[in-house]
């Protein structure tokens, strides 16, 4: 078998050879792995008074939490942080907290609540001043007593206030002969149902009292009144 060379001249190109273009690979993000576990929080609603009344403090509960998980996870890592917020900054503890410590579920309801222009035809609105609750815009025909019981739950929120106080607080300056405490549950459920829809700003606190929850839709008028608890 032999070989042969072409020694033939080249042709000439008399226009640009168009070399097809190679089509570029589409971009690719990467794909991060799935999220995993890593711990998790424990939001605790506790202040140094109710602390006191449990017959311990906010230290010490923090050390027994910790002791415990050493004892059931020997491998875990803990961190306690304290929540600080104004003195006398109404509202749930625990809510407080999520707050103070940037939790991200509690910072967007924040945001939804405070970015919410409340309708005036809309709501509650509870005016400490003039003595009247409003509902929807209309007159909620509270009786003197039963504003008085709201006003005293809302003038102490973020606490339960148990039966023997509410009787304290509206029978103080009374000759009326002191009721029982069934009285109080008498009056609830009239307040309850003056309120309509938002009857259930009125909490019960099973085997104690009662405590006042505020809505997103309930506004207090209070420009001159100061919670008895924070004299």
């Amino acid at each position: 078998m032999s070989l042969a060379t072409d020694f033939r001249r080249p042709r000439t190109l008399n226009a640009v050879t168009q070399i097809p273009e190679t089509p570029r690979p589409a971009y690719v993000q990467a794909v991060s792995a799935a999220p995993e576990a890593r711990g998790f929080v424990l939001y605790v609603g506790l202040d140094e008074a109710k602390a006191n009344l449990d017959g311990t403090t906010l230290t010490e509960l923090v050390e027994a939490l910790k002791r415990v998980t050493a004892e059931v996870a020997p491998h875990a890592e803990t961190h306690a942080a304290v929540a600080l917020a104004p003195k006398g900054a109404g509202g749930r503890d625990v809510e407080v907290v999520r707050l103070a410590l940037q939790d991200p579920q509690a910072l967007a309801a924040r945001g939804v609540e405070e970015d919410h222009q409340p309708d005036p035809a809309e709501g509650v609105t509870i005016d400490t001043t003039r003595k009247r609750v409003s509902v929807s815009g209309e007159n909620a025909g509270l009786t003197y007593k039963e504003f008085e019981l709201l006003q005293a739950l809302v003038l102490r929120e973020g606490r339960t206030v148990d039966r023997t106080e509410i009787i304290d607080i509206l029978w103080r300056d009374s000759d009326e002969e002191r009721p029982n405490e069934r009285t109080i549950d008498v009056h609830v459920r009239r307040l309850r149902s003056k309120l309509g829809a938002y009857g259930d700003i009125v909490r019960t606190v099973r085997g104690t009292g009662y405590r006042f929850d505020r809505h997103a839709d309930v506004d207090v008028l209070y420009p001159n009144a100061q919670s008895p608890d924070r004299l």
